[in-house]
């Protein structure tokens, strides 16, 4: 059974206190070499259920590669992982105890969204684009010399066009990568060639990108959102069928 949302759950009242919705970890560390500092990390913590276990970069690189998935598909690369220092390949640092000193905790482990906080956001960066539609006037730039043409494509702050080697002529090698910046639209303008090229926004189609923090995959987080917005919408639709929305509609189309 997959660990539930502390609100979710009707084991124990929304409480967060139970096997289905929290793991209790703890904790038991005392340092007893005079001549050095003990480092207590993530990994002395102890959880009651063996199910559960703090995961470390170096056991994410073991188990990507003993599953055959390529570390470069996770958000760090193998060599990003391997270049961190060992103390935080073997765990986060939690506390440095002096000879004599000692730490005893009790930790609970809750299921998490981003809407209550950060730390539990699995998304890092998120943008949506339209996509543009790029038109340029072939009659027009046959008229631009080839430094011309080479200044005009340079004149994109991302690499959106290129010169054909062959033919000569400009061409379109990354849509995605325009921004909307008008730079070469200005540099036409600027060449005494206003019309040289046409970019409108699709209002139909749009450029989606997700970068998540390596919790999840990208995938598993777009396709996680559509199953809750579904789930939401269906909860909406039932409220809908009983009535229960019937008097807020009424009172919204009234003013």
């Amino acid at each position: 059974m997959s660990m539930r949302f502390s609100r979710d759950c009707d084991a124990c009242d929304g409480d967060g206190s139970c096997e289905y919705c929290s793991v209790e970890f703890h904790l038991a560390a005392r340092a007893t070499d005079s001549g050095q500092t003990l480092e207590v990390t993530a990994m002395d913590l102890r959880s009651t259920d063996p199910k559960c276990y703090i995961i470390t970069l170096t056991l994410l690189l073991i188990t990507s590669l003993f599953h055959g998935v390529h570390p470069y598909t996770l958000s760090l690369s193998a060599y990003d992982l391997l270049s961190f220092p060992f103390s935080f390949k073997g765990g986060i640092l939690i506390v440095k105890l002096r000879c004599g000193q000692e730490l005893r905790l009790r930790a609970i482990a809750r299921k998490g969204i981003g809407k209550d906080h950060a730390k539990w956001s699995p998304a890092a960066t998120v943008t949506f684009m339209y996509e543009p539609d790029i038109c340029i006037n072939e009659e027009l730039m046959e008229t631009l010399t080839l430094e011309e043409k080479q200044s005009w494509v340079e004149s994109s702050p991302t690499k959106v066009f290129d010169i054909d080697p062959v033919t000569q002529q400009v061409t379109i090698v990354d849509l995605e990568a325009y921004t909307y910046d008008d730079e070469v639209i200005k540099k036409a303008e600027a060449m005494g060639k206003p019309g040289l090229v046409e970019i409108n926004a699709k209002e139909d189609s749009f450029v989606f990108t997700v970068e998540t923090t390596g919790a999840i995959t990208a995938y598993e987080l777009i396709m996680n959102a559509i199953t809750i917005l579904r789930q939401k919408l269906d909860a909406i639709r039932l409220q809908d069928d009983d009535g229960d929305l019937a008097e807020l509609d009424a009172h919204l189309v009234g003013g």
